[in-house]
């Protein structure tokens, strides 16, 4: 039985892997053929050449240089190393090499301890695989979890540079004033949104037009709700139309909207606290309520009862 397990959950892995592999690389592959080259896109953000990186970092970036990243596959990390706040040019190296290394860790670990595991050959080695992969698809956990992460944080503060920008503009300063004024004001309370809108100023410093470096904002950060408010500033600034009352109409779109998002959770709470109260709380009661009276029971019911088997 347990060598029938085994098998079918090595079959399992491999008819996942050759599936992962046949959507993601055999398949795009042949389209990719029949095209004649592979399409990389231009990054549009700025990277950062003057970062230094500790000892660890070199040993990680020495170690994904050494890889055979394809473009395709450099680009798209890099895209997701920007939108979690890592713009270092060493970065998609670093993060590749952090994949091999902690690979090769899992596999040398799990191949130390499978004695102590399990005595059976066939999950010896499904434990080494899947200590594998665990190692190498771990850091792309962590990667999304810290982009969501800063998602969340440039999502919560968007109204409070809406408002200060609506107060700049109805003071008379330009959409360019404003963003390099909200910039400087709130790099305290929101540091992550002020170093993306002082990027934004640098780039129209250098000559990039305005709806250009906008736009470059949306795509580094990948967050929908400042992608929406990128498409009004946009429209607003082609037809023409008041900047301050589009802004101060988004920010109170954003503050209900996530308003909404509370009412909505909180509705969830009753049926997410159903099974903790069912597993956790019900039991503690019913020692509680019920406990002393079965104390009781077992005190005198069953000396009564030994008292009518010898009568």
């Amino acid at each position: 039985m347990t060598l029938t397990i085994a098998a079918f959950l090595f079959c399992f892995l491999v008819l996942m892997i050759s599936w992962f592999g046949y959507i993601w690389y055999t398949r795009p592959g042949r389209f990719y053929k029949a095209l004649g080259h592979e399409v990389v896109a231009t990054p549009t953000y700025a990277p950062v050449p003057g970062a230094k990186a500790g000892p660890f970092a070199r040993v990680f970036e020495e170690v994904g240089q050494a890889l055979p990243i394809s473009p395709r596959d450099s680009a798209i990390a890099r895209r997701y190393l920007v939108a979690a706040g890592f713009r270092s040019n060493h970065a998609p190296a670093i993060y590749y090499g952090i994949k091999i290394l902690l690979c090769a860790a899992m596999v040398l670990t799990a191949f130390m301890t499978r004695d102590y595991i399990t005595s059976i050959p066939t999950l010896r080695i499904v434990l080494l695989i899947a200590a594998g992969l665990a190692g190498y698809f771990a850091p792309n956990l962590v990667l999304e979890r810290l982009v969501d992460k800063r998602h969340e944080t440039l999502r919560f503060s968007l109204p409070d540079a809406l408002d200060l920008m609506v107060v700049c503009v109805e003071a008379g300063l330009g959409l360019d004033q404003a963003i390099l004024t909200v910039s400087r004001e709130l790099s305290v309370t929101h540091p992550e949104l002020c170093s993306e809108l002082s990027l934004v100023n640098l780039e129209m410093r250098a000559g990039m037009r305005r709806a250009e470096a906008l736009r470059n904002l949306a795509d580094r950060t990948g967050e929908p709700e400042i992608r929406k408010l990128i498409a009004i500033l946009i429209q607003t600034d082609r037809f023409g139309t008041s900047m301050a009352e589009s802004l101060r109409t988004h920010s109170d779109f954003m503050r209900m909207r996530r308003r909404q998002e509370a009412e909505e959770r909180a509705g969830k709470v009753g049926v997410k606290l159903v099974f903790p109260i069912f597993f956790f709380l019900l039991p503690s009661m019913l020692v509680v309520a019920a406990g002393p009276g079965l104390l009781q029971v077992v005190k005198y019911l069953f000396p009564l009862m030994r008292s009518f088997r010898q009568i």
